[in-house]
Formats: structure tokens, sequence, C-alpha cells
């Protein structure tokens, strides 16, 4: 009777091991969308304040390689955005500098899992994974005054236009580097689910148009009217806080220029899996 049971068992074990792995089955990659939050850490939110998340949409194709590596291509588009109002810091308070962008940016990455992943396999269908690469993206920080939508990098809040200590335009790419950690999991042999937390470092310290010393209100002319300039009213805007105690001397400190802008995307994704069957072996 035991023997009986066993090969019955042992029968049961071979069925479900052929069934839940076909080992013809070749997982080549997958293609996803991606949908969730950034957020920015620079110099407007230099305590990592979780109070401005953004939306952030991506569509990504990755190619695998084994069990445990992949390669990834990747675009999202994200808004960023912070204000000095949100901080805690008197002296940012009466700074009341504040920006908004758009984010268009184009990603290579690499990815590890942590466990074996193989859609059709039962026991393989989760795995943990880091990812590592490099990207480029476009930035073009605004912000509202009046109202009235106003770009900032042409106007030089930082004395660029004036060439104030030679500073130039800074440009509106940027090199990002994301590092993150995610999950995967396989609800079919066709469909993923993912979530994914990378930082992005930057090269640009420019992201929220705020880096170095304000250049002063004699760097930043009046119009033709007599009326100060949009560059005038955007590079300190401390009068609107305190209007007695203007902040934007020459020289004093407006940014941190030692340490780059950065920005944040969690995200939620759906994966459609590529696959291929291998070849039988002639005998």
């Amino acid at each position: 009777m035991t023997r009986k049971i066993f090969v019955v068992l042992l029968a049961f074990t071979i069925g479900y091991g052929a069934q839940a792995q076909d080992p013809a089955y070749l997982h080549t990659g997958d293609w996803g969308l991606t949908l969730g939050a950034a957020h920015y850490f620079g110099d407007l939110n230099t305590r990592v304040g979780l109070q401005s998340p953004k939306p952030a949409l991506g569509v990504f194709y990755r190619k695998q390689y084994g069990l445990y590596v992949a390669l990834r291509v990747s675009a999202h588009y994200a808004r960023l955005g912070y204000s000095d109002s949100k901080s805690k810091n008197d002296y940012q308070k009466t700074r009341n500098l504040s920006f908004n962008t758009s984010v268009f940016e184009a990603a290579v990455q690499g990815d590890f899992n942590f466990f074996k992943y193989t859609p059709n396999n039962a026991e393989n269908i989760f795995t943990p994974y880091i990812t590592l690469g490099v990207g480029i993206f476009n930035y073009d920080p605004y912000a509202f005054l009046a109202g009235e939508k106003v770009y900032l990098r042409p106007l030089g809040t930082e004395g660029q236009v004036a060439n104030y200590l030679g500073r130039k335009a800074y440009s509106n790419l940027a090199v990002c580097i994301p590092f993150g950690v995610g999950v995967k999991y396989s609800l079919s042999e066709k469909i993923n689910l993912s979530f994914e937390v990378a930082q992005r470092f930057t090269n640009t310290d420019y992201l929220d148009d705020v880096s170095t010393t304000y250049a002063g209100a004699d760097k930043f002319p009046n119009k033709n009217n007599g009326q100060p300039s949009n560059a005038a009213l955007l590079q300190d805007r401390s009068y609107e806080v305190v209007p007695n105690n203007i902040l934007g001397i020459e020289g004093r400190q407006r940014g941190n220029a030692k340490q780059k802008d950065q920005y944040v995307i969690a995200e939620f994704g759906i994966s459609f899996n590529l696959s291929a069957y291998r070849c039988p072996r002639s005998n």
C-alpha cells in the first residue's frame, strides 16, 4: 500500500513539474507601462520633505539575459515642483522662492533579480530586484507671478544674462543616474505587475532655478516704463513676505551650489511578457 501511494505521489510530482515549467519556454523580456508619483529634492527642499508629490508616467522595454539580468530602455514624463512656503526654516520662508517643471527623461538601466524569475513556473513568479542606469532629461523651471506663468531660465535670476561673475545660462538638458529597488510578480505567463522606487541623481543644480548667491537688484534693469522687470521680481521674492527686509543683497546666499538637485519616481507597472520556444533537439 505504501509503495502504491509513493508511486502515485511521484507520478503527480513529475506531472506537476512538467506543467509548471515547460523546458522549451524561454522568457526573452517584456514591455510595459508605469504610473506613479515624482518628487524633487534640492535647494528648496533641503530636509527631504514629501509634501509635493506630482504625477509620473512611463513606458519601457526590457530585454532579459538569463534568469537574473536584464537591460531596460525607458522613457518617463514627470512633473516636479516645490515652494519655500512649505519649509519650517524661517530663512527659507522669507526667501519665498518656488518653481515647477515638466521632466522628459530617457534612460538605459540594468536590472538584477534576486530570485529566479520565470513567468510560466509557479515556483518562480516573484522577485525583488535592483536597478542602476544612466539617462538624460529635459527640464524648464517656471514660476507664477501675479497669476502668470513665467519661465525662469531665460531671465537669468542669478545674474546669468548680465554675465555676473562670468555666470552663463544653464542648459535645459541634464544627465541623471537612476538607482532603485523594486519587486515584480507574474500574474500569468503573459502579464506581470511591479512596484519600483528609483532615485535620480543629477548633474545639475538648476532643476529649481536656485544654486548659488544673489546677484543684486541692480543687475536686473527696469522695464521701459520704469516698472521692475520679471527677472527682478522673481530673483528675490522676499519682498512679498517682509517688504522692509529684502534678502536679495549681492553676494548673499541664495542656494547651495555644492549639492546637485535630485528627484525620485515611485511607480506601479504592468508589463506584457515576450517569449519564445526552443526547438526540440533531435536524437
